[in-house]
């Protein structure tokens, strides 16, 4: 990727999600210096309209040798550097469907453009300044956001909210290391170093990437979401459940056992966190083979799921079988959901929570009453899920901002080597010493907001981008 840059090649992509008969408008952009000249070939504007930056046309696309008119089309003109790339940015914003913004695509193409790699937009905003890293990974966070919590969390990232107090730290860091190395260099010409006051920076600090640091799992749980397994024998209401929570009728509800096949999944929001919920196939011993595949692929999900709800019957009480269920998927994060509370007393309901504790040892777990079917208990079966998971009150106001793993790494490092400058201060080891960590911290710093950076890395980041971004 290091080499689109020093090429100047004109690059293009379909900017839009393409579904046939689902998007009203589709955008095909193009950047770099021949996009203006290219535009020109197949743009066709009637009446006396000039290309200004930042304006926009009305006219038609038009194959540059038949003059085939392809579509009616907006052309939108944004001229180096004001653009997302710094350089000549060009969209042609045609018809939705699939069929003319592939012909849009190929004739500029065909005109001397080359398709873009995944990212390449926004890899370009990064090495033309445009953006930093830690923006440019927002970008694609805002894009792939799941909730409403994630996108703000994004937007704080592509408005400078994480970047700029990394680069006042890198800054603080730089400044040790010159007082340092003015020390090793002429300490005596120099007053004599100001240790309290060095090891008092260091402090600060460190105090700020452990900040930091604690965002990083508030924020992948943001990012990608929680699975929840709703798991439990046949009829318990598993079914009923999930269809109450997503206000649908995602699963089949019947009174025979059995009627789940298979996992049945359904996306939701929670106190601004994604969750998927798979709703299982009840677990039972049975001689259908459908039934037993679809058994086996409800144990694997209870498995992978992040959060496991243990979902039992109020009419028939703990049973055998629940007990067997329990101990296949017992982890340690599940909730006991007590199903058809409308069908027992509240004396009946109450000796089965001391029943369920004391069977399944279970004092501090969560246990949440309900009547899936007359939607009762959904509040507090989220306010459950979100204890849980320890982010009652995860909201995007709360939470200025949140590091991703690769962030998260990258600031351990630099932790890491300022504890090791602490250490080297404690022991009074020579000056040359304190500047080996301190120049790690720094290099790891710079990492984050892309000053230190490998084209390796690069790669790795925007490559997760869709190609039109």
């Amino acid at each position: 990727m290091g080499e689109v840059l020093a090429t100047g090649e004109t690059i293009v992509a379909i900017a839009t999600a393409i579904v046939p008969q689902q998007g009203s408008v589709g955008i095909v952009r193009m950047s770099g210096t021949e996009s203006q000249a290219i535009a020109k070939q197949l743009f066709y504007s009637p009446g006396r309209q000039t290309w200004e930056s930042h304006r926009i046309l009305y006219g038609y696309i038009r194959h540059p040798k038949t003059q085939k008119t392809i579509d009616e089309a907006l052309l939108l003109l944004m001229l180096s550097p004001r653009s997302y790339t710094r350089e000549d940015v060009v969209e042609f914003h045609c018809h939705g469907g699939i069929i003319a913004v592939q012909q849009v695509l190929q004739l500029c193409i065909e005109l001397g453009a080359r398709l873009a790699q995944p990212g390449e937009f926004t890899l370009r905003a990064f090495l033309n300044g445009r953006l930093d890293l830690t923006q440019a990974e927002s970008v694609a966070e805002l894009v792939g956001s799941q909730s409403i919590a994630a996108a703000q969390m994004a937007l704080a990232g592509i408005q400078g909210k994480l970047a700029n107090p990394i680069r006042e730290l890198r800054a603080t860091c730089l400044d040790i290391l010159a007082e340092i190395e003015a020390r090793v260099d002429f300490e005596e010409d120099l007053p004599p170093l100001n240790e309290s006051e060095i090891i008092g920076q260091i402090h600060h600090v460190l105090e700020e990437l452990s900040r930091f640091l604690a965002t990083a799992d508030t924020g992948e749980l943001l990012r990608t979401g929680l699975k929840v397994a709703i798991v439990g024998r046949p009829n318990v209401g598993k079914s009923s459940l999930l269809n109450a929570w997503s206000r649908s009728d995602r699963a089949i509800v019947t009174n025979l056992p059995g009627t789940t096949r298979d996992v049945v999944e359904s996306q939701l929001v929670v106190g601004g966190i994604p969750i998927q919920v798979l709703d299982t196939a009840g677990i039972r011993h049975s001689e259908d083979q459908v039934e037993k595949i679809g058994i086996e692929r409800s144990r694997q999900a209870a498995q992978s799921a992040d959060l496991v709800l243990l979902t039992l019957d109020a009419t028939m009480g703990l049973t055998e079988a629940d007990l067997e269920i329990y101990q296949q998927v017992k982890t340690n994060h599940f909730i006991v959901v007590i199903n058809k509370i409308d069908q027992v007393n509240s004396q009946e309901l109450e000796q089965l929570k001391i029943t369920v504790i004391q069977c399944l040892n279970i004092e501090n777990q969560a246990i949440v009453p309900m009547a899936a079917a007359l939607n009762q208990g959904l509040p507090e079966l989220e306010n459950a899920i979100l204890n849980a998971v320890q982010a009652g009150n995860v909201q995007a106001s709360n939470l200025e901002f949140a590091i991703n793993q690769r962030q998260a790494a990258a600031l351990s490092r630099a932790k890491l080597c300022l504890e090791q400058v602490e250490t080297t201060i404690r022991d009074q080891l020579p000056f040359d010493f304190w500047t080996i960590d301190l120049r790690g911290a720094i290099h790891a710093l710079g990492e984050v907001t892309g000053e230190e950076v490998t084209e390796s890395v690069l790669d790795r980041i925007f490559s997760r981008f869709c190609i039109g971004k």
